[in-house]
């Protein structure tokens, strides 16, 4: 995902609102269904349109102050209970609101006369103080509810936000993996390269020469073009390795052969990049270039229910087992693939009967 995307879907202070507002709407109207739909059972008589308006709108107070105790949330966690400024702080908002919403209430009563009683005589302020004592235990239990909901809501935020940083933190650390994996190949190939050409020219070998100069530049423009990319079909991953090898092949001459073996339905499947580049590599230097009369590579590829497996094989020399697990190319391999795969990968290196070495990679199968 784009996180500049992500950012932006993070709710609005409108869309809170409109949540606020649905979620306390549908409150009230559940609250004064309830009530209207008792009363009548039980045979009383009072104005059912205005009992019902006055039960729905007197939830307005707490609706209205949703988003100040979601923010007194934020800055005294509930969580930390044994902080008294968070005490403190929570029981004067609540019973502030709960003073407010009892004035509201009351007010209600006297305007709308929803039981059709008639405003009770006396002054206001002891029917205010009556209805808030007579809510105290209903009070609580709502401004722990909206508590308890932004605290999770902000736990949720927070986990999301953390999960997002840490897959733009890998993502940059993929990049920066596969940047040095450039850098790496860049220096000793193209001195290896041009060694090779400068040879081919001292030996008048001119059209072989200006062969393996087009063949290495554009091995360097698709180096260079897909410098953002972490993962390729591997039809790509394959022709690039073939560049690799033409090059290669210009300096060996006849002492490199290389075959490919890959079904054209897994051409789509999408690999490292430069994985395959680098697994040739190791087997021209480890395998190739130590023999006197060359040697030869295949490259294949297979699917096994939801699984890739591509290997590079050569039939150079056996290596022993410390030596072939602890090579800066096996261990930039998995660092690589550790960070794109998690544990979802596997990687390994084994000499094979009558002789050779196989590097052989296996990732989910993915177009």
């Amino acid at each position: 995902m784009d996180y500049d995307l992500a950012m932006d879907m993070r709710p609005t202070p409108a869309h809170r609102w409109l949540w606020i507002a649905s979620i306390w709407s549908g409150f009230g109207l559940i609250y004064a269904t309830q009530t209207v739909f008792v009363m009548r059972s039980e045979g009383m008589h009072h104005a059912w349109t205005r009992l019902f308006v006055t039960s729905v709108l007197s939830f307005l107070p707490w609706g209205l102050a949703t988003r100040f105790v979601m923010h007194l949330g934020t800055r005294f966690p509930p969580a930390n209970l044994k902080s008294v400024n968070t005490w403190f702080v929570h029981l004067v908002s609540c019973a502030a609101i709960g003073l407010l919403s009892a004035a509201w209430s009351v007010w209600l009563d006297k305007a709308l006369n929803p039981y059709a009683t008639g405003f009770p005589s006396g002054p206001f302020v002891h029917a205010w103080l009556d209805r808030f004592y007579n809510g105290i235990l209903s009070m609580l239990v709502l401004y722990a509810t909206i508590l308890a909901v932004s605290y999770v809501l902000d736990s949720k935020e927070r986990l999301a936000h953390q999960q997002t940083e840490t897959a733009r933190l890998n993502e940059q650390l993929s990049k920066a993996q596969l940047d040095a994996l450039r850098r790496q190949i860049e220096p000793h190939f193209l001195f290896n390269t041009l060694n090779a050409i400068s040879g081919l020219v001292r030996e008048s070998r001119n059209d072989a020469a200006v062969s393996m100069i087009a063949g290495l530049s554009d091995f360097l423009r698709r180096l260079f073009e897909d410098s953002t990319r972490q993962q390729v079909p591997l039809g790509e991953e394959v022709e690039f390795a073939q560049k690799y090898l033409d090059i290669q092949k210009v300096r060996f001459v006849e002492r490199l052969q290389f075959t490919v073996d890959i079904p054209r339905d897994l051409l789509l499947a999408q690999v490292p990049t430069l994985i395959l580049q680098l697994m040739v590599e190791n087997a021209i230097k480890h395998g190739i270039a130590k023999r006197a009369q060359g040697g030869a590579i295949r490259i294949a590829a297979s699917r096994s229910d939801d699984r890739l497996r591509v290997s590079v094989y050569n039939d150079g020399p056996a290596l022993h087992w410390d030596k072939a697990h602890s090579g800066i190319g096996m261990s930039n391999m998995r660092t690589r693939l550790q960070s794109l795969y998690g544990n979802a990968f596997e990687l390994s290196m084994q000499n094979q009967e009558p002789g050779g070495v196989e590097v052989t990679v296996s990732v989910p199968f993915k177009e």
